[in-house]
């Protein structure tokens, strides 16, 4: 079994070329949930969506989120009517939280809820929310603390970060399967998503990082900075603030407790040759990291999966 801690536009792709290389059945998701919130009295998980929309197929290439295809007449109106409109809710979109929150009011777990969604979407992959308890990331700026999203989004992640926290992670628990899906993996990947705002909330959950440390399998991640830069989103800026350099060797220090192997990009041979990374004991690989198309996300898979020592797995 493969299992795969993910977040954000990078995780989505990553997991579509996963999911060609790796039986439906062998593949489980750990998703980060620190980025959920509430619009229009809807509980949104967008990252949960993401991830569930890649595996039906129904994700929107263009944008990297939400339904491909959707439209945005519901928006509009709301608009209109002085709602908040600055979270872009797609009209196909809108059925997946309308159904959720209806599932939660009626005293579902948001894994339960999950799972119904993604089994009625025809997703064959087990796809895990990191925990059924909410757990928030908050950043603090000088517009005073604010959700991701609202950093993400309504800001555009243009006001400075001093730091993350990840508010009700010290009383949330693993969700149902997370820690058995660590502790049972031939290989856990950790997926070229923000390691502060997609992967550190998910270690914030109590157990996780202690089962990842305590694993046999290899944990592998694939880093998200290219280069010095992002491939996307605020992930160089943010590892800065937390006193990370942003480099793949940024990313390794980031996971340095339980990691086996850091997968950089070739363009950073030379710097991930370099003497800072004697220090850890983790092996690192090179392959190309930037997916623009479906070859390119398959090839990364099946990077990631010899890195980890195991094989792909044909559908």
């Amino acid at each position: 079994m493969i299992t795969v801690l993910t977040g954000g536009t990078g995780g989505a792709k990553f997991i579509e070329g996963l999911a060609r290389v790796v039986a439906p059945p062998d593949l489980t998701l750990i998703v980060n949930t620190g980025d959920d919130f509430t619009c229009w009295n809807l509980h949104i998980s967008p990252d949960i969506d993401s991830i569930t929309y890649a595996l039906a197929g129904m994700l929107s290439r263009e944008r990297g989120w939400g339904v491909k295809g959707d439209t945005f007449e519901c928006l509009a109106i709301m608009e209109r009517l002085g709602e908040p409109a600055w979270f872009r809710l797609g009209d196909r979109d809108l059925a997946t939280h309308i159904t959720r929150t209806g599932m939660l009011a009626a005293g579902k777990a948001l894994s339960e809820a999950t799972r119904a969604i993604s089994t009625r979407l025809g997703v064959r992959q087990r796809v895990l929310p990191m925990s059924d308890q909410r757990v928030e990331t908050r950043l603090v700026t000088p517009k005073g603390e604010l959700t991701f999203q609202e950093y993400f989004v309504r800001e555009r992640y243009r006001v400075p970060v001093g730091a993350v926290r990840f508010d009700g992670a010290e009383a949330a628990r693993p969700a149902p399967g997370v820690l058995e899906a660590i502790r049972g993996a031939d290989a856990v990947l950790i997926a070229p998503s923000n390691p502060v705002t997609s992967i550190w909330p998910i270690l914030a959950v109590p157990g996780i990082r202690e089962a990842l440390r305590q694993t046999e399998a290899p944990v592998v991640a694939i880093s998200p900075i290219v280069g010095g830069a992002a491939v996307s989103g605020p992930a160089a800026e943010l590892m800065r603030t937390q006193g990370l350099p942003a480099s793949s060797v940024g990313v390794a220090r980031a996971y340095e407790d339980f990691l086996s192997a850091l997968i950089a990009d070739l363009k950073d041979k030379d710097e991930a040759g370099a003497g800072d990374l004697a220090s850890m004991n983790i092996q690192f690989h090179f392959a190309r990291t930037i997916m623009r198309t479906d070859e390119d996300k398959v090839a990364l898979a099946e990077a990631a999966l010899r890195a980890a020592g195991v094989g792909a797995a044909a559908r």
